[in-house]
């Protein structure tokens, strides 16, 4: 009994500087034009769940902006070239002509956020045409990826996960030593 705590207090331990050190890996979305929103969903899930953290630089068009919904605001920066842009879902007709899609449109406006739904319809709203949002608009919604906000960005996760893993460590530590003395 007490060898498994000492492997699980060893185990969490081994976690904490992994997390202690701060995170470098970003992932880049430049010249991504969209594709299938249920694939979107998916990775975009994955992504959140990995704690990854994500820069836009460059396109992030059609099914690509369902990353403003679905990974949290703090964990995403938008460089100079970034540009989302939106329209109306849509999918092959009988013809193999694009039809749009109301319940596809209606998931995709389920996702974004407020702010991005209060900007999508002050440009007109989703049809066929799409809209694109940059510059000072987009950084109103999406931070900018200066170096000073990533420092910042980089040093409260670092610590808001150090304490995290601290925490559990110690949790786990009181567990094990309280199951070793029975």
């Amino acid at each position: 009994m007490r060898f498994r705590g000492l492997l699980l207090i060893a185990t969490l331990t081994a976690t904490v500087f992994a997390y202690a050190a701060p995170a470098s890996a970003a992932m880049r979305i430049s010249e991504d034009r969209g594709g299938q929103i249920g694939h979107y969903l998916q990775a975009y899930a994955m992504l959140r769940a990995s704690g990854e953290r994500v820069v836009i630089d460059g396109d992030c068009l059609s099914a690509c902006t369902l990353i403003l919904g679905i990974v949290p605001h703090s964990r995403m920066c938008a460089t100079p070239r970034a540009v989302f842009g939106f329209h109306a879902a849509w999918m092959p007709g009988p013809d193999g002509r694009p039809v749009t899609s109301g319940p596809g449109t209606r998931e995709l406006w389920k996702v974004y956020p407020y702010r991005v739904r209060r900007w999508i319809n002050r440009h007109g709203g989703l049809s066929r045409q799409m809209i694109y949002l940059r510059g000072y608009e987009l950084y109103r919604i999406v931070p900018s990826c200066s170096a000073r906000h990533e420092q910042r960005q980089a040093r409260r996760h670092t610590h808001s996960r150090r304490r995290h893993y601290l925490a559990r460590a110690m949790r786990y530590q009181r567990a094990a030593a309280a199951n070793d003395s029975r």
